[in-house]
This record gives C-alpha cells, structure tokens and sequence, in this order.
C-alpha cells in the first residue's frame, strides 16, 4: 500500500507571510497544502504564473509541499500551476436562479472548454461536492457531471462533511465516485436549528466542528479508503465556526486523522 499524504486548506491564514505559513503548516503536523488562489490572499489570481512557484518554493524550504490551489480556471493559474508543479486546481460550481440542470450544463460547458489547458500544461481540474445549491450537490451529481471525463485531466474531489449533510453514506459516496477520485476533503459538521419548535418555517443552520464531532464518520472513511489502497492526498479544510480555535482544532485534527489513516508504506 501506499502512503496518505496530509493537506490542509490554508485559507484561515490569508495574513501569514508565506515563510511563516510553511512553518505553521509543518509545525501543525501537514505534509502539503491546498492554497486559496483568491484576491487578498498572499499570491492573487492575475499573479498566478509568477506567485504559484514563489509559493512552491517558500513551501518547499520547509519540506512542505503545494498539492492543490482553489482558484479561476484561466490560463495563467494552468501556467503557474504547471510551473510550480502543482497538480490540481479546485473548483465548484454554484447554482443560481436558472435552476441545477441548467447550471449543470453550464458546469459542463466550462469543463469542456478547460480540456485543451489540462492536456498543455498537465494539470487537473478537481470538481468538488457541497450541499445545498451546487452542481453537484452529493456523489450521484458529481459522477453524473463528470460522466465521458477522462479523470488524468477532469475528476472528483469528495468531501466527506458535505456528503454526510447530504445524508449519504460513505462507503457509498466513496464508491460511487472512486473511479475518477482525485483527492478527498475531510472537515466535519452538524445542524443546528436556528428557529424555536413552535416556527412554522424551520430554518437550520451548519457548525462546522472538529473531526471526531459531526455527522461524516472518519473512522468509517479511513476503513473504506484503506481498504481500497488510496494513494493520495487528505486535505484537511480547516473550517471551523469556533474560527479563534483554528490552529489548535487543525492540529488536534490532523494527529486524529494520522491515527486513522496511517499505514506501512
């Protein structure tokens, strides 16, 4: 078998110079990143193909690698991706007032026309599941919209809160989506209702928690991935309402998910 490689979503650090946020990140116990490619953040989207593999190499001196950025699906992030040897880009898709089968087709449209920029530079486009109103919102959606896709340039990223929300099982999820998995997110949640049991309109609300916490069972994933010998990344999103707890609940987090997760290589 293979070994698991540790991510984290460094989008609560949007302030931290780069050589500072690469010894955090080791620190904490992570192998790799996932880096929010967003204005306002330490390298911006129109800076992609200069920043990207500035990024890589302030990761780099700390043993740290950059195994995916969330960001615009331009041609200059597939250039600086591709630079700095990056190898997925993450992406989702909203929906708006035009309804999901038509924003599906939009999603395709845009993953269509992304083809000829992964097959020049060799970098990947990853579709991530989330609830509610995204294209796709669970497993079943995002393997119907990533139907014909060849997955060594178009393929899923599973995220195992947003599946729980949803109320699937993961095995399941897992399997239904195994065949063009990219990476798997890992976060945790639960719902807790905002309005009084007398309401007629009930209205709930997501608090993201820590690992051991939610609704997603880890030890569940873990048993399913390794049981299939995933060889890849675990990234962990680091989204947690108590926001002033991040660091300690993303270290806490990421030795949980090192008991769960390791194994010979």
């Amino acid at each position: 078998m293979g070994t698991i490689t540790y991510s984290v979503f460094t989008k609560p650090w949007k302030e931290t110079p780069l050589p500072e946020l690469a010894a955090l990140v080791r620190d904490m116990g992570f192998d790799a990143i996932e880096f929010p490619l967003r204005p306002g953040y330490q390298i911006e989207p129109e800076d992609a193909e200069r920043g990207l593999p500035r990024l890589a190499a302030a990761m780099q001196d700390q043993g740290i690698n950059v195994a995916s950025v969330a960001g615009p699906l331009t041609e200059p992030v597939f250039a600086g991706c591709a630079a700095a040897g990056i190898s997925i880009i993450r992406v989702m898709f909203n929906v708006g007032r035009e309804g999901y089968l038509e924003a599906e087709r939009r999603a395709r449209e845009t993953l269509e026309a992304t083809l000829p920029l992964c097959e020049r530079y060799g970098v990947k486009v990853g579709v991530q599941n989330h609830c509610a109103r995204f294209v796709p919102p669970n497993s079943l959606g995002l393997r119907a919209l990533l139907e014909g896709f060849d997955p060594r340039h178009i393929g899923a990223i599973w995220d195992s809160a947003h599946n729980a929300l949803e109320g699937e099982e993961p095995e399941l999820g897992l399997e239904i989506v195994w065949p063009s998995l990219l990476m798997i997110n890992v976060k945790n949640a639960i719902r807790i209702r905002k309005t009084g049991p007398e309401a007629e309109d009930v209205d709930w609300k997501v608090y993201w928690t820590s690992g051991r916490q939610g609704f997603a069972s880890w030890p569940r994933i873990a048993r399913y991935v390794n049981a299939r010998g995933y060889d890849g990344v675990l990234c962990l999103s680091a989204e947690y309402s108590a926001e002033h707890e991040v660091e300690r609940l993303a270290r806490e987090d990421v030795a949980y998910l090192r008991t769960l997760f390791d194994r010979p290589s």
